[in-house]
């Protein structure tokens, strides 16, 4: 099977591209919006539309394969690409595609990304939006062109058995930290609410009284709304580093008291906090984060910190891994660039005994977040981010509704 045309066009993505340097500086919100100036370079505005590229490859059979380019939310910063706008890229992915993919046999999946991967444009590796989306599309090609699910095609390739069984689905509220919260406790969602804490004076506190009494309310509202007796949702809120600014971000022991109140208010949940330091670099990153690691275990204190800023790459998970920095680290996928690094990196956390959470972000597609639930159900992280979205509804919806459909299509292939 042959791809025979590649067709771009640009989309939306499911929210925003957010400046975060001019948010942890203090940016005002006004409504919806920020006011302030950019300070993140190819920013225009604080708060900007999300923007996509659709790929969709045309096999010579005539079907149609897709997946969509998208970037994070808070592109440029953290060590990452910068902003992704469809205008820009279009011309660079059109190029690209027709010198090296169209024509192409579909052979193997893994060899074919490795080749794209290590591409170049004018000297420069391509965009990791531009990877991200060829991958989605290139494996959607491949499971075409064997009558299967993407995930099939994942299993095969890497050995993998199969499951029909879910993974834990975590949705994220955005500011809307209080209603959102809600919606999760109606649909009983396995891990929330993230709670977007990335600012101290307004949403963590300077003594991180903000987030305490927050994390007050939400225990009393599960407590107090849930159907179900026997519904116990693990917490997980991502702090964007602010922890780190109120205690400094080698203060281990200052972090690790906070974190143990924290715990003590998360009773009787289980607590994850995702990315409690910035330090600034990728190696002051890893140790600080490894010593607060540590610290935790030693002293016992019940928190399972989540590494996020400055491990973008497969080769920085495996660097944040190694480390022991984080007992569980984020995936995000769009900053990893093709899909099957996002593979490579849940299995390279199981080996390390570390937990994986196949992340991405708020601002991609809902083609992007069915080829991750895909490569989820192959890989088996202990959770996966429902996306795209910050309103909950419709990013779990697309999330829940393509793994259920995965389940019930495994289980039924097993009984032919």
């Amino acid at each position: 099977m042959k791809i025979k045309k590649a067709i771009l066009s640009p989309g939306r993505t499911g929210f925003y591209f957010d400046d975060q340097k001019a948010i942890k500086a203090g940016a005002e919100t006004d409504g919806f919006n920020y006011l302030g100036e950019a300070q993140t370079p190819g920013f225009t505005a604080v708060r900007q539309p999300g923007e996509s590229i659709s790929i969709q490859l045309l096999l010579e059979d005539g079907q149609i394969a897709l997946g969509d380019c998208a970037a994070v939310q808070y592109s440029g910063a953290g060590g990452r690409d910068p902003l992704f706008l469809a205008e820009d890229f279009i011309p660079i992915l059109e190029s690209v595609l027709n010198q090296e993919i169209v024509g192409r046999e579909l052979s193997n999946f893994r060899s074919t990304m490795a080749e794209f991967e290590a591409l170049e444009y004018e000297g420069k590796a391509l965009h990791t939006a531009i990877r991200y989306g060829f991958s989605q599309a290139l494996l959607d090609a491949f499971a075409k062109s064997k009558n299967c699910l993407p995930c099939e095609i994942i299993a095969a390739e890497y050995e993998l058995d199969l499951e029909p069984k879910a993974i834990p689905i975590f949705t994220q509220s955005g500011d809307n930290r209080y209603d959102n919260v809600d919606k999760m406790i109606i649909k009983h969602v396995d891990v929330l609410p993230h709670a977007l804490i990335n600012n101290v004076p307004k949403k963590l506190g300077e003594k991180g009284e903000i987030l305490k009494d927050y994390l007050k309310w939400l225990v009393e509202r599960i407590e107090s709304h849930k159907v179900e007796e026997n519904y116990q949702p693990i917490l997980h809120i991502d702090v964007y580093g602010t922890i780190g600014q109120i205690f400094g971000p080698d203060n281990s022991a200052g972090m690790a008291a906070y974190l143990k109140e924290l715990a003590d208010l998360a009773k009787p949940f289980k607590l994850r906090i995702e990315g409690p330091m910035d330090a600034g670099s990728k190696e002051a990153q890893i140790s600080c984060l490894a010593a607060l690691t540590e610290r935790l275990d030693q002293e016992n204190i019940p928190v399972e910190l989540v590494a996020d800023e400055w491990c973008n790459t497969l080769q920085d998970i495996k660097d944040f891994a190694d480390a022991g920095a984080g007992h569980m680290i984020q995936i995000k996928t769009p900053d990893l660039g093709g899909i099957q690094n996002s593979v490579e990196a849940v299995l390279y956390c199981r080996e390390k005994g570390l937990g994986a959470y196949q992340g991405g972000t708020c601002n991609e597609t809902d083609r992007s977040a069915q080829i991750c639930v895909q490569i989820a159900m192959a890989s088996r992280p202990d959770q996966i981010l429902a996306k795209p979205g910050m309103g909950v509804d419709e990013g779990f919806m697309i999330c829940y509704n393509e793994m259920q459909r995965t389940i019930a299509y495994l289980e039924a292939k097993a009984e032919l």
